[in-house]
């Protein structure tokens, strides 16, 4: 229902479960059901029935044949709110490479156009090549191309990644099931303006923004796709260099929708996902509980007090601000330089050094010797080998 939703300009009239004993090959249903469901279709002058699952191309041609309907499983759906969603080229060029694989694989004598053999020269496929094999090969040709043109969008957001590289902004990237609050987070966070309605798929076009946190440490955020159960492989597929995005993330934020019913078995499929990506073991993660002003008083506390007792749970609400400071905070204490405690022996001549290590606030305690000072400093590897290479 909330898939069908995700398209403003379907009129949802009504949804019904239907239990089966069985799948049957030919037409999904059962003869008597598939009546029924005629007769329910034709007095409210239904236009087109979506299928919660998948349906093969012969089940499909033989129900919008007796319905006189035009019908879409749920890959199909999926489809068409990723085209009404796109607008990067790298987001229209993903969207088609998953619609052109998804009809290829229903290419089946469906329609009259496909029973026809025609002749042929040899350089097009030869003599009495069906036009079901002239499809496949046009849309093989099309793949081709377009394949082409995202590898090239897949080089230059390379080339963007190494050039954030070279800047030492950490990363923080924020995934999480569609419709979860990402981008309303990432608006509160960055002050942009990133699309952001209670819809799923409101983003498939990954956004980034330097920010700079209460403590004035600068990042990059990073908003990115939502997940959703059953995701079909077409887009599993066409989108996973979108996703590689946030296999270069110093942190991987996973925000949740608590008020949602479904936030359990949501955060399992996004988990799924992000083992799929192959996320580091040693990437640190943090998971964010947001709308959580959608919830009772009683079961409030409830979330707030298990959150507490974690130290990677934060509880926030992205609409209103609540626990976004709290946020930034830890994101801060994460990202800060794990620092140790060493004694350093510097001779007199070296003033220049034993400056530098004052200037930098790295001195704990200093003791004069009969050579010259001992000091005691806590830093990071990185101040360390700063201080080797003056």
């Amino acid at each position: 229902m909330a898939l069908a939703k995700a398209l403003p300009e379907l009129e949802v009239c009504g949804s019904d479960v239907v239990n089966l004993s069985k799948v049957h090959p030919g037409a999904l249903f059962g003869t008597g059901k598939i009546d029924e469901l005629a007769t329910v279709l034709k007095s409210n002058e239904i236009d087109l029935v979506l299928i919660d699952g998948p349906v093969t191309p012969v089940q499909q041609r033989n129900l919008e044949k007796v319905w006189k309907v035009k019908l879409l499983d749920r890959t199909g759906l999926i489809l068409e709110i990723f085209s009404d969603r796109a607008q990067t080229r790298e987001g229209v060029l993903q969207v088609e490479m998953a619609a052109l694989t998804y009809q290829r694989t229903r290419l089946v004598r469906a329609w009259t156009h496909l029973e026809r053999q025609r002749g042929g020269l040899g350089f097009v496929g030869g003599p009495g090549e069906t036009q079901i094999e002239a499809d496949r090969r046009a849309i093989d040709t099309q793949l081709t191309r377009l394949k082409r043109q995202l590898t090239k969008v897949v080089k230059t957001r390379g080339l963007h990644r190494a050039a954030r590289a070279k800047v030492p902004y950490p990363i923080v990237a924020l995934v999480g099931y569609t419709n979860a609050g990402k981008s309303t987070l990432f608006n509160r966070m960055s002050g942009a303006d990133v699309f952001a309605q209670d819809m799923l798929f409101a983003t498939l076009d990954p956004t980034m923004r330097a920010i700079k946190l209460p403590d004035g440490r600068d990042i990059i955020l990073s908003d990115t796709v939502g997940f959703i159960s059953d995701l079909p492989t077409e887009l599993v597929a066409s989108f996973r260099a979108t996703l590689e995005e946030v296999n270069a993330a110093d942190i991987v934020v996973h925000v949740r929708d608590i008020a949602h019913a479904e936030t359990q078995a949501q955060a399992a499929d996004v988990e799924k996902v992000l083992e799929g990506l192959g996320i580091a073991a040693d990437t640190p993660r943090l998971e964010v509980w947001n709308k959580c002003d959608l919830l009772s008083d009683d079961v409030a506390q409830i979330a707030k007090e298990t959150a507490e007792a974690r130290e990677d749970v934060l509880m926030l609400s992205a609409i209103t601000g609540q626990g976004v400071d709290e946020f930034c905070a830890q994101i801060s204490k994460i990202l800060a330089p794990k620092t140790t405690d060493e004694t350093l022996d510097l001779s007199f001549s070296q003033a220049r050094e034993r400056a530098w290590l004052f200037e930098q606030n790295l001195v704990l305690q200093e003791r004069q010797t009969q050579t010259g000072f001992e000091i005691d400093v806590r830093w990071s590897d990185r101040k360390a080998k700063e201080f080797k290479a003056l």
